[in-house]
C-alpha cells in the first residue's frame, strides 16, 4: 500500500478512484502521565508521555484507514491528512483520511 500526503504517486498513474477512506481513534490522557505532564510543564522540555500518546493514536488512525482502503481495493491512499478534535475532558480524536486509489 502507497501512503502519500500529495496529490498523485510520483511515477503512477491513477487507473481508478475509490473515494475517501479513514481512520480514527479516540484516547483518553493517562493520569499518571498527566501528573507527570504537569510537573514538565513547570521546568519546560518535551513532554514524551504525550508525544507517545499521540504517535500511537496516528498509528492506529493510519491502520484503519489502511484496511478500509484494502477493503474497496487500493492499492494507494493520496492526499492523506490528520485533524484532531476534542470529544470529551481529557479525550480527544485523531482522525486520519485521504483519497483511495489504485495505481499502476
Amino acid at each position: 500500500m502507497i501512503l502519500t500526503n500529495v496529490n498523485t504517486v510520483p511515477g503512477k498513474e491513477i487507473v481508478e478512484h475509490f473515494g475517501i477512506v479513514q481512520g480514527s481513534t479516540v484516547r483518553a490522557k493517562h493520569a499518571g502521565r498527566d501528573l507527570m505532564a504537569g510537573l514538565k510543564n513547570l521546568v519546560g522540555g518535551e513532554l514524551k508521555g504525550y508525544t507517545e500518546l499521540l504517535q500511537d493514536a496516528r498509528e492506529e488512525a493510519m491502520k484503519r484507514m489502511v484496511e478500509q482502503a484494502d477493503q474497496v481495493g487500493a492499492n494507494a491512499v493520496v492526499n492523506i491528512r490528520f485533524a484532531t478534535s476534542s470529544v470529551a475532558q481529557g479525550a480527544a480524536e485523531l482522525f486520519a483520511y485521504g483519497t483511495a486509489v489504485r495505481v499502476e
